[in-house]
């Protein structure tokens, strides 16, 4: 099995923390501890979960974590879809963000597939 930095759906989840790191910097200070955090959670939780899966030795508890992953990553589509409506993240970087988490849930579908088989 190859390291989980390796992998496309890791390497692309990273980079979807950074987006939503760089986006979430923006919202206002009195949200550090409501919607700002628990933001950045649900997108570190998908990351973390691909490698902690990974770490495991069987193929079916690989699949468990990369099923929270996905978990997390429809939490964390819900939280920009609220960030937006409040007023606290532009239509473009909803989309914007929105195309990376697609990206991710296909690579991760991809990989839960593959080890399914």
């Amino acid at each position: 099995m190859e390291t989980f930095k390796n992998l496309m759906a890791w390497q692309e989840a990273m980079n979807l923390v950074e987006m939503v790191y760089l986006a979430t910097k923006k919202f206002p200070k009195d949200e550090v501890y409501g919607l700002t955090n628990q933001i950045r959670r649900a997108a570190v939780s998908v990351p973390s979960n691909i490698a902690e899966g990974n770490g495991r030795p069987s193929g079916k508890e690989y699949v468990h974590f990369l099923l929270i992953a996905n978990g997390s990553l429809k939490e964390l589509e819900t939280q920009m879809l609220i960030s937006e409506r409040v007023g606290y993240l532009s239509k473009e970087k909803l989309e914007e963000i929105t195309k990376q988490i697609g990206s991710v849930g296909r690579l991760l579908t991809a990989l839960r597939k593959s080890l399914e088989k």
